[in-house]
């Protein structure tokens, strides 16, 4: 189903991911997969993770944007894209959200937003598997 035609799917999702949420991230090396843990939020179909733009993932990701993600009982596909520095003006909206979320180590020295390889991997869903209380959701995005 199309996560827009489930209301309970969209709620569950924004309940479960919509704060500062550990998933792991699956991208390809070479013909190899890599996995990492990260912190994310979700919102509207997409994860957001700061990230810094020479690391393995983001050059993976250059390559290949295709990547497979796991947390909390959901497993997604989806397209993974660095869009841009913490500061551009187009990230302003999202980053304000992103600040909030991740206050409690944002600005603890793990982000350095004056660093111009620090970026925003954004990672939109194409299709995904939700268990919720024992209810299935096969998911669209």
């Amino acid at each position: 189903m199309k996560i827009t035609d489930s209301p309970e799917a969209i709620a569950n999702m924004n309940e479960r991911f919509g704060k500062d949420s550990l998933i792991a991230i699956a991208t390809v090396n070479g013909d190899k997969p890599e996995v990492r843990a990260v912190n994310s939020y979700y919102e509207d179909g997409a994860f957001y993770v700061i990230t810094h733009a020479l690391s393995g993932k983001i050059r993976q990701l250059a390559l290949n944007p295709a990547v497979a993600i796991c947390g909390e009982w959901f497993t997604a596909h989806g397209i993974g894209e660095n869009i841009g520095h913490p500061n551009d003006p187009a990230n302003a909206a999202i980053m304000d959200k992103l600040r909030k979320v991740f206050a409690s180590w944002y600005s603890n020295g793990h982000v350095d937003e004056s660093d111009p390889n620090t970026c925003i991997l954004k990672i939109s869903l194409t299709d995904g598997l939700l268990f919720y209380y024992g209810e299935r959701f096969d998911l669209e995005f």
